[in-house]
């Protein structure tokens, strides 16, 4: 494994990171999700992606890491690097949703009791809600490093401007952000223009999620939906219509540039995330221990030509592309 250091930081995360969001849940094979969880620690992959609305159904990931943790990592804690997040919909009523202080403080305290540690590596504010002033939940931020109960701090999704927000306040509070979460794709490439620079000139490091664009970057769409797809369900993040004829004429193209650098289409598609110097870390969620592996031979290759760099461009600089 490889790693880097977190912005302006002495934290170094593994290039590649591993995710909860999907397949760790109460609704899957706990087993297959503890070999991927002890998998991904015998391969270098120390850094585990919760949050505390990650299942289904919501909290059942921590729960179940918490239970791997405690049965199988338990003396390894000061090698994890584990984190959590709170901000988007969690239990019903007034309180259980948003970036309000009440919000993150319970949300936090809840997430460690299903995790079973005392302290979390890093809690992010998951989002900016559009109603909690950003002085409100940085504050919140705040308390739960000088709790001990994070050791830093981290941002999710936040536009620009309450990005930038976000880092004064806690700069002025001497609790830097350590790293800023964002979604980031050959398909999406929003954050990538707009965020990232922010980011890194505050001192930020940046951490990717969702690189293969819920799937679509796979190639498992170029001959229609299969069944049991995160595109063939009612519901999820990924619908049909976002398969687009369009998005997948693009990932077969694609396919044909990774098909002559020796990579399979989600390898390339990992690569070319990695490949922008000022991202610390992408994360991955896999099904399988045999899908990490893929994933992780991405670190193989790594590196692209001027000429490979111009094609995918070219590619994928199609506007209709973009989620």
């Amino acid at each position: 494994m490889q790693y880097k250091y977190c912005g302006k930081s002495g934290v170094q995360l593994p290039l590649l990171s591993l995710g909860l969001w999907h397949n760790f849940g109460d609704v899957d094979d706990f087993d297959n999700a503890r070999r991927m969880i002890l998998h991904a620690f015998e391969k270098g992959i120390c850094h585990y992606d919760l949050a505390n609305n990650y299942g289904p159904s919501p909290g059942s990931a921590e729960r179940n890491f918490g239970r791997v943790l405690k049965s199988d990592l338990k003396a390894h804690r000061d090698e994890l690097f584990i984190s959590s997040k709170a901000g988007h919909d969690m239990w019903d009523g007034v309180y259980g949703t948003g970036s309000s202080r009440k919000n993150i403080i319970a949300s936090c305290d809840q997430s460690l009791q299903r995790c079973g540690v005392e302290y979390f590596d890093i809690f992010y504010s998951h989002r900016y809600d559009g109603v909690t002033p950003v002085e409100e939940t940085m504050e919140a931020l705040i308390q739960l490093v000088r709790q001990g109960k994070a050791l830093y701090v981290g941002i999710s999704k936040y536009p620009q401007d309450k990005q930038q927000q976000a880092y004064d306040i806690l700069r002025e509070a001497h609790v830097p952000c350590l790293l800023s979460q964002y979604r980031c794709s050959m398909f999406d490439q929003k954050a990538r223009r707009q965020n990232f620079q922010c980011a890194a000139d505050n001192g930020s490091g940046i951490i990717c999620f969702s690189p293969l664009a819920q799937g679509l970057l796979t190639g498992k769409y170029n001959n229609g939906i299969p069944e049991g797809s995160r595109a063939a369900k009612s519901s999820g993040f990924l619908q049909q219509s976002q398969v687009t004829p369009e998005r997948v004429e693009a990932a077969r193209q694609l396919a044909v540039i990774a098909e002559e650098r020796g990579q399979s289409m989600a390898q390339m598609a990992l690569a070319w995330v990695l490949n922008d110097q000022r991202v610390t870390s992408v994360i991955i969620g896999t099904s399988s221990v045999g899908q990490m592996d893929n994933n992780l031979a991405t670190l193989e290759h790594l590196d692209f030509t001027a000429e490979e760099l111009e094609r995918i461009d070219q590619i994928i600089s199609d506007p209709v592309l973009s989620f």
